[in-house]
């Protein structure tokens, strides 16, 4: 259930700044609308940062376990 939230959540992003860049463009903005979708990159890329490193300690956690057994 969780890996579908995290592919919602990037996909919702997704769909939202292509509607903000596509606006923007059409109302002659393509400056911003550029720097939109460089926020909504860096958006997305922080929510996977975040779930990289929930894995990574996961991974940590289970080979820390097994050592002590």
């Amino acid at each position: 259930m969780q890996d579908i939230y995290i592919l919602f959540q990037v996909a919702g992003v997704g769909i939202i700044v292509a509607i903000i860049h596509t606006v923007l463009k059409q109302m002659g903005k393509e400056d911003i609308a550029h720097w939109a979708t460089l926020i909504g990159f860096i958006i997305v890329l922080v929510i996977v940062i975040d779930y990289l490193s929930r894995l990574f300690n996961q991974i940590k956690s289970v080979f820390i376990l097994q050592m002590i057994m």
